[in-house]
């Protein structure tokens, strides 16, 4: 058997996977282009991917002999899962391993949002400090804030539990049935407009559907406070991102933090990156050596179990593999 990577991944999943199937490695810094994930892919019994990897109907049917696409991450936009659903390819995820590094980042994007830490860090080395200043680099108190949580899975749980150590009130909404698992007492279930009219900080936690593509735009903006901040650690397309340069650059809103843009990347010269209150990470949230080895072992671990008719650890279309054993 043969698996196809789309992307050198932690030794943790490569050298799985080595051990038991011959593995085409794609060697690139950047995403192999259509063209050559067709040609890396041809003639294997699997895929594993990244985020940055379309997978749809049309790739699946130049790659009959694709039995399984485990995705390097835990969101699975870039598959078109019904498609792989009508031609028997399971879809495989790494949920639950990244869940503490990922929250860990999007409240380390709140605190350093809040506290001006990118810009008072950047005068240092610019020799733009000459004293002490009362008035210099002034930002807004976590400690007592009210945190708005849109999604309350398991990363945006785990924002919430990070959050009560700073006294925070807790507001969420969700539409998913683990919404009554969160952090209750403590967090108080809205709806979005209550929860962005009375949040300091909004904090994105949803998976980029139909739904959610675009949910936070020029309307949502208005209806936060003029001091909001917004963190977006989700995907970047539920943001309308030139709208919200528009609210950041005219006072709408605060400042944001973001470590996912839409597009991705976003380029150097785009106006976000000029606004003093913005900050914006290349998509690291869940990079730590042991979050990344994690979700190496698991995604490596997904695909040999699919293709040794044993049931993965995590199956976005399980159907698939009662088909096959049926």
């Amino acid at each position: 058997m043969r698996i196809a990577v789309t992307r050198r991944i932690p030794e943790a999943g490569l050298g799985l996977l080595d051990e038991v199937v011959d593995v085409s490695l794609w060697e690139g810094v950047l995403p192999p282009s259509r063209e050559e994930l067709l040609a890396l892919a041809e003639g294997a019994d699997g895929l594993l991917t990244l985020l940055t990897d379309r997978v749809d109907g049309a790739l699946l049917d130049r790659l009959p002999t694709v039995r399984v696409v485990s995705n390097f991450a835990v969101g699975f936009d870039n598959i078109d899962v019904p498609a792989c659903t009508a031609r028997g390819v399971a879809v495989c995820i790494t949920p639950d391993v990244l869940t503490e590094t990922t929250a860990d980042f999007a409240f380390a994007l709140l605190l350093a949002v809040a506290r001006q830490v990118k810009e008072s860090a950047n005068s240092v080395p610019a020799g733009r400090w000459q004293t002490w200043e009362p008035l210099g680099f002034l930002g807004h108190d976590v400690f007592g804030a009210t945190l708005g949580i849109v999604g309350m899975g398991r990363i945006g749980r785990a924002v919430a539990r990070r959050s009560q150590g700073f006294d925070m009130r807790i507001l969420y909404t969700d539409r998913g049935e683990q919404a009554g698992e969160g952090p209750e007492p403590l967090a108080k279930r809205v709806d979005l407009d209550t929860l962005l009219r009375e949040s300091d900080f909004v904090s994105l936690h949803v998976p980029l559907t139909a739904e959610t593509r675009g949910m936070i735009g020029r309307r949502e903006f208005e209806s936060m406070k003029r001091s909001a901040i917004l963190i977006n650690t989700a995907r970047g397309p539920v943001v309308d991102t030139e709208v919200l340069a528009d609210a950041l650059d005219s006072g709408v809103i605060w400042g944001a933090g973001l470590d996912v843009t839409d597009p991705e990347p976003l380029p150097a010269t785009h106006r976000l990156l000029r606004l003093p209150q913005v900050i914006v990470t290349p998509h690291v949230a869940s990079a730590t050596e042991a979050t990344r080895a994690r979700m190496a072992e698991l995604a490596a671990r997904n695909a040999l179990a699919v293709l040794h008719g044993e049931t993965p650890p995590r199956c976005v279309n399980p159907e698939v593999l009662e088909h096959a054993r049926g």
